[in-house]
């Protein structure tokens, strides 16, 4: 007798491996990327008032959030949709827009699930190789074909911390067909120094769409909300592809409050830029060839052999850092105290 048979897309899959977690207090958890603060207060009250109602479904449309985030980034409630996490709104994504055969285009190195997400949907995934640890965006032009439904941008780009500069991304989309989407994947957008965000070429470009999270500078990971601005035609196909009640009442009402408490997460931000900067200067004169990252985290490009030393080195100081087979480590920035402890393990690993 034949067993139920698991489809070809899915047994041919990597599963997403995610950051190790921390199994002691004393371990610097600095593998996944997480804002190193806790809630905040205003939304942890929130959040504690919500809980009351979890025997409710929540608002199916999100048409409350949706308008708050629309006020936010100055477009329409139609050209917002949400989802859980903005890897769920990836996935929203591609299943309104890819066929099984179609072509989606990213660099590689970048965020993980990518791959994972256009494989499910039986699409072709067509990675580019960085350049200088960001996009090669020429390179991405040319591997645009008429199968070509999405190109996916990261930036800044996870996990070298690179981002696309504005003018980049104008001449980069000047090059593309109109029939082709281009999603820009802006999860870290808030750490950047400068941020020069996708929004302006939003406005001119019909076929851009912007992805942001609350997961990484408003510490809502673990509630997982995230949102695409889009034309109201995809927007309205985003929404009609995602999970009904996808988006729980408490993370709705917890992202809310986050946004009427920018200021603090700005407030947060600054001395996460801070570190960066001076983990940076510090290390490159150390000797380590470290990228000017614009997110929350630094990238180190490795030989296999390095990097597993470096690993060691860590674990042995009770230090959780992303490890990627062949390519390097990320380490995700947090307070000063833990910083200085992954100083010392790489002034003592110094190339």
């Amino acid at each position: 007798m034949t067993n139920p048979a698991l489809r070809t897309a899915v047994t041919d899959l990597r599963p997403y491996v995610p950051g190790r977690r921390a199994q002691s207090a004393l371990a610097a958890a600095l593998a996944s990327n997480e804002s190193h603060y806790p809630p905040l207060e205003s939304v942890l009250k929130v959040v504690a008032d919500a809980s009351g109602r979890l025997n409710r479904y929540p608002e199916i449309s999100s048409i409350e959030l949706r308008e708050r985030i629309a006020e936010h980034v100055g477009v329409t409630a139609a050209e917002i949709a949400v989802g859980p996490g903005s890897v769920g709104v990836l996935q929203q994504i591609i299943t309104a827009m890819c066929d099984a055969g179609d072509e989606v285009v990213f660099a590689w190195r970048s965020f993980e699930a990518y791959p994972i997400v256009v494989g499910l949907a039986g699409a072709v995934a067509v990675p580019v190789p960085l350049r200088d640890e960001g996009h090669d965006l020429a390179a991405m032009v040319n591997a645009i074909t008429a199968r070509t439904r999405v190109v996916l941008l990261c930036s800044p780009n996870n996990p070298t911390g690179v981002a696309i500069t504005a003018s980049e991304l104008e001449s980069f989309l000047d090059q593309v067909p109109p029939q082709v989407l281009v999603v820009v994947d802006e999860a870290y957008f808030e750490y950047a120094g400068t941020p020069e965000t996708a929004l302006s070429a939003y406005r001119r470009h019909p076929n851009v769409c912007v992805l942001r999270t609350f997961s990484k500078a408003y510490g809502l990971a673990g509630l997982r909300v995230g949102y695409a601005i889009a034309s109201s035609e995809l927007a309205d196909g985003l929404r009609r592809t995602a999970i009904p009640f996808g988006v729980t009442s408490i993370a709705q009402q917890a992202a809310i409050a986050s946004l009427d408490a920018y200021d603090e997460m700005r407030e947060r931000v600054v001395p996460v830029i801070a570190e960066r900067r001076r983990m940076t200067a510090v290390l490159r004169t150390y000797g380590w060839s470290i990228p000017d990252s614009e997110a929350n985290f630094i990238w180190i490009r490795t030989t296999e052999a390095l990097r597993e030393h470096l690993l060691s080195a860590f674990a042995a100081e009770d230090i959780l850092v992303r490890g990627y087979p062949n390519d390097g480590i990320r380490i995700t920035v947090a307070d000063p105290e833990s910083n200085d402890r992954v100083l010392r393990v790489l002034r003592r690993s110094r190339p």
